[in-house]
Formats: structure tokens, C-alpha cells, sequence
């Protein structure tokens, strides 16, 4: 479904990537992990087109990815929640996730919003609530919900579990799995590198921009190196 082939991407003079390669195939869960600053963030926006690539090529699907806007590259179906959530704090929780189906038709857009509503019910009770007010874990539904409403077929998550109390990471990381199960492709970027490798079906460990190891979750998760560097152990 997605090939990063090569890829690279600088800030002004500072190259962030180096020919970063790597696949996710239909259905998949696929995991980048390293610590902070090695370039996780910075690939996700490669790919959601935020960020433009000086080199390489990423495909979806058969279509060039790179080079496109990132509206262009949600119209295709490639849609990000980011870092940090960034709802828009001054709309409401109904206003936020009508924004999100933005590429979407208004019937598309009202069938999907009962989907959200039924995986996040919360957001549900909330819908007439300022996005501002609501807490860390409800911000991060909803960031969720209004990437949901682009009805995406490939979903980017970076760091869904930063700043949120455990119980409310179990079921953001249960959200991602039904969502994996219903047929959704996912690819994510998770400071919490060991539930990362749980649920996902295969990995890539970035380091200084490059990607330095491969392979299954599991296999991942019993190399030495990756247990003492990510997983504390």
C-alpha cells in the first residue's frame, strides 16, 4: 500500500532523514520507533505531505505521494493525526470533526460522524463543548474522530498516548486495534515503544534519520539492543 523508498528531508541545511526506506502493507500495523529527534515526526509529515522531501519517493497505491499538498494527499486517503493533537481549541467538539471530513461529501460526512460518535462516545456528550475545555484524553479522541472523519485508508498516528494518564492509553491503544481489525491500515509513531510493538505486526527502528533495524513486532521486541534502547529492559 505505502513504499517510502530513499527518502530524505531537511530543515534549512539540517538533513532530518537519510533515505529512510521502508513499506506498510493493506491491514497492517506497522511501528517506527527511537528516541526523541530521531526523525519519526519528521517522516509522518514527509509522508502526509506538511513537509516537502529533498529526495526519494513515496508511493500509495501506485500514486506519487511526494511533491503533493497535504490536502491532496488526505483526498487520496493518507490522513495524520499529530502530535500534540492540535484541535482547534476555540470550536466545538461537532465543529472540529466537521472540519475533518472536509474532503468528504455532506452525506459521507454525516454517516461517519455516528461511527465516530459510537467509537468515542464521549465525544458524543461533548459535541457542543468547546475543544479547548475538554481534557488531555478527550482532546486526543477527538483528534482521532476528525481524522476518522476523512474516512482514511491509511491512518498515521504520531505519539497517541504523549501526555495521558494509563487508562486512558489502553483505550486509545483498544481503538487503534478495532480500527486495525475493521480492515484499517495504520501506521504509527508511539513513545510507549512496547505497546507499540504489541499491537502492531511489523517495526522499523529510526536512529539520527536513518532506519537501522527491521522486522516482525515480536522479533523486534526480543533483540537485546531494541530491549535495552526502547523498551527499558
Amino acid at each position: 500500500m505505502l513504499q517510502v523508498d530513499g527518502l530524505t528531508t531537511h530543515y534549512g541545511r539540517i538533513q532530518a532523514i537519510s533515505k529512510v526506506a521502508f513499506r506498510v502493507e493493506e491491514r497492517e500495523i506497522v511501528t517506527l520507533i527511537g528516541s526523541n529527534g530521531a526523525g519519526k515526526s519528521t517522516t509522518l509529515m514527509t509522508i502526509s505531505g506538511v513537509l516537502k522531501p529533498s529526495g526519494g519517493r513515496i508511493g500509495f497505491r501506485g500514486t506519487a505521494l511526494h511533491g503533493m499538498a497535504a490536502h491532496e494527499v488526505a483526498r487520496l486517503g493518507v490522513v495524520q493525526v499529530p502530535e500534540g493533537r492540535r484541535i482547534f481549541p476555540r470550536l466545538t467538539v461537532l465543529e472540529n470533526l466537521d472540519l475533518g471530513g472536509f474532503v468528504r461529501t455532506a452525506r459521507e460526512r454525516e454517516a461517519t460522524l455516528s461511527r465516530v460518535y459510537g467509537l468515542f462516545p464521549r465525544l458524543a456528550e461533548r459535541r457542543n463543548q468547546l475543544g479547548g475545555t475538554l481534557s488531555g484524553g478527550e482532546q486526543q479522541m477527538l483528534a482521532i474522530g476528525r481524522a476518522l472523519m476523512a474516512k482514511p485508508i491509511l491512518l498515521i498516528l504520531d505519539e497517541p498516548s504523549l501526555g495521558l494518564a494509563p487508562k486512558i492509553i489502553e483505550q486509545i491503544f483498544e481503538i487503534i486495534q478495532a480500527l486495525n481489525k475493521e480492515g484499517m491500515t495504520i501506521l504509527l509513531v508511539e513513545q510507549n515503544a512496547t505497546m507499540a510493538l504489541e499491537i502492531a505486526h511489523r517495526a522499523y527502528v529510526l536512529e539520527t534519520g536513518k532506519i537501522v533495524a527491521q522486522g516482525s513486532a515480536r522479533s523486534l521486541s526480543q533483540d537485546p539492543s531494541v530491549r535495552q534502547a526502547y523498551l527499558g529492559l
